[in-house]
């Protein structure tokens, strides 16, 4: 991670051997993130579980007037009665968390891990390796609120998640100071971090994070293996 302001939190209980990071990004926005939450023996069990027996597909999108098939293979998990979910003139179809009852005890790990928290809807992604991706983007859906939190569970292959700041016309800080003077006044760091998830970590993406930052999965060549991804969201 490049340029992070990291901020150490106690274990909550300490025969957990967990990790706590935050990453304060400025104006309200910050990042948490574990870089084991999961154990290894039950992450590996886990990713067995969602490779094999997960409804995985792989749709056809639009994105700037072009269609084009998805660059990772997905599926969506959401509570009944919730406003549906649609991105890039896609419409997944919503399974029931009763149809993969493990499911269930990942959220409830992911809760466990952040007090307060409470997800209702799941989108997963499955990179079967490192020509999959996804682009740049934000999670700003109205369905989503404000300040959402959301949270990105990893297992499988190791990849980089890159953080960048979005352009401003006025300084997000809300002062008057152009956006290319601000930029050059500040350092490379201060607007783009890199992450490497791991396999069994957690990252949490919190406040203004989606209003201020876009965030993506590059390719990368040398990732031969696959990486099933699970992100937790509140839909209101």
């Amino acid at each position: 991670m490049n340029g992070l302001k990291l901020k150490a939190v106690p274990e909550e209980n300490p025969k957990e051997s967990v990790k706590r990071e935050t990453v304060d990004l400025g104006n309200g926005s910050d990042v948490v993130y574990i870089q084991r939450l999961i154990p290894s023996d039950l992450s590996w069990k886990w990713f067995q579980y969602l490779d094999k027996h997960i409804p995985w597909t792989r749709p056809t999108i639009r994105v700037f007037g072009k269609s084009f098939l998805q660059p990772r293979d997905t599926c969506y998990v959401a509570t009944p009665g919730l406003t549906e979910l649609t991105y890039s003139g896609y419409q997944p179809h919503a399974y029931s968390w009763d149809d993969y009852p493990p499911l269930k005890d990942m959220l409830d790990a992911v809760q466990k891990a952040l007090p307060g928290s409470s997800f209702n809807s799941l989108l997963l992604n499955r990179y079967n390796g490192g020509n999959d991706y996804v682009g740049w983007h934000s999670d700003d859906e109205k369905l989503y609120g404000p300040t959402p939190e959301i949270a990105s569970l990893t297992f499988g292959c190791e990849r980089d998640f890159v953080l960048k700041k979005k352009p401003c016309k006025k300084s997000c800080d809300g002062s008057d100071e152009p956006a290319s003077k601000r930029l050059k006044k500040g350092s490379h760091d201060a607007n783009q971090h890199t992450f490497r998830l791991k396999h069994g970590s957690l990252l949490v993406m919190r406040g203004y994070t989606q209003r201020d930052w876009i965030h993506s999965v590059p390719k990368r060549t040398k990732a031969e293996a696959a990486r099933v991804n699970l992100t937790f969201r509140r839909v209101f």
